[in-house]
C-alpha cells in the first residue's frame, strides 16, 4: 500500500488526494487558499460584529449620561 511506504495512514493520504484534486479543480469545494481567505474574512466579521456592539453600547451610556445632566437642576 502506498500510505505505508511514506508513513502515514490511508485516510490521511485520501485526504491530501482529494485536497489536491480541490487546488486542481476537480472538486467542487473551495480550494486550501479560499478556506484560509474564507476562515480570515469570518474573524474579521466576527471582530468588527465584538467592535461594533462595543461602541453601541457605549453609544448608549453616553446618550443616557447626557440626558440625565441636561435635566439636573
Amino acid at each position: 500500500m502506498t500510505a505505508a511506504k511514506i508513513g502515514c495512514t490511508a485516510e490521511t493520504l485520501r485526504h491530501w488526494l482529494r485536497q489536491a484534486e480541490r487546488d486542481k479543480g476537480l472538486r467542487p469545494r473551495p480550494t486550501i487558499e479560499e478556506h484560509h481567505r474564507i476562515k480570515a474574512l469570518e474573524r474579521e466579521n466576527r471582530e468588527l460584529r465584538q467592535a461594533n456592539g462595543t461602541r453601541r453600547k457605549a453609544s448608549a451610556y453616553f446618550a443616557q449620561a447626557e440626558l440625565d445632566r441636561r435635566f439636573r437642576p
